[in-house]
């Protein structure tokens, strides 16, 4: 350990990175391969929550071994501290918890004028309060608590000393896409246990566009208040509002335009909190891109 641990301080982005893929994806495999890969749909819907534990806990194990490698016990009384930051204003709450419903749900209501297929989910479920409070626990454990205990936990502020705010933002938030990869793969099985694009397309599209501007509106906050907390609000409320609460009850061609069409609003806020007047007085250009 000796000789490896100077190896490691030296490329701490990598062996997280490492760390975390191997762990979330060898767990998807070994666990999901049995079902096939990808798997029988009726196969998937059964035991995904088996198959996917082990890959929301890569991102947790990376950053808590990171750490311990790196900074040990002081490394852990930060991470504390950025977990339990909860006094960083209203603003940044208001930042956290509304741009992603309001930017997927103006999206979703002006494309349901357009055609009845792009009506969320929550506007044909027979039991919406529970569609809502699924989504809400969903987004607050998996997509909050589990991934960004990795992803800002230690990613973001190891990535962030030697990058700005976008170029972080647009790192951690491509390699989080391409974590998403191997278990869309592997739960996107027709009956005949054959890849459906119709399925497995779509959300590449969320991966790739969606994904890098919102991180780099997580990169933006965190930025400012240095609470972990509040990027775990901020991921919950993507996760429950895009793919769960407000996702249209469709699949492939519509899917996608969905997916685009929030793309290219999120990077019209992207656009907006780099070159706003705001954020050049609040900082030179340099070291925010």
């Amino acid at each position: 350990m000796s000789t490896i641990k100077p190896f490691i301080l030296r490329h701490p982005v990598f062996f997280y990175f490492f760390i975390t893929f191997a762990l979330s994806w060898g767990g998807v495999f070994i666990l999901g391969r049995p079902y096939g890969m990808p798997a029988h749909p009726d196969q998937s819907a059964k035991v995904w929550p088996i198959v996917f534990m082990p890959f929301f806990l890569g991102p947790v194990i990376g950053s808590l071994l990171m750490t311990g490698i790196i900074s040990g016990r002081a490394g852990f009384r930060s991470m504390r501290a950025r977990l339990f930051k909860w006094r960083v204003g209203f603003r940044w709450y208001a930042v956290a918890l509304f741009i992603a419903p309001l930017v997927v749900g103006v999206v979703a209501i002006l494309l349901s004028l357009i055609s009845k297929e792009f009506l969320p989910i929550i506007a044909t479920a027979e039991d919406k309060v529970g569609t809502i409070v699924r989504g809400i626990l969903i987004g607050l454990l998996f997509g909050g608590l589990l991934e960004e205990l990795g992803w800002t936990g230690f990613a973001v502020p190891t990535v962030r000393q030697l990058h700005g705010v976008f170029s972080t933002g647009l790192i951690v938030g491509f390699l989080h896409g391409l974590w998403h990869l191997l278990p869309t793969y592997w739960a996107t099985g027709d009956s005949s246990g054959v890849l459906s694009l119709t399925n497995f397309i779509p959300p590449l599209f969320f991966y790739a566009g969606v994904l890098p501007a919102y991180r780099i509106l997580m990169v933006w906050a965190y930025d400012h208040t240095e609470s972990l907390l509040l990027c775990i609000l901020m991921h919950a409320s993507l996760t429950a509002s895009a793919p769960w609460i407000l996702l249209p009850a469709t699949t492939g061609i519509s899917l996608v335009i969905y997916y685009l069409i929030i793309t290219v609003v999120l990077w019209a806020v992207v656009g907006w909190v780099v070159f706003s007047k705001r954020v050049h007085t609040a900082s030179p250009i340099g070291h925010i891109i």
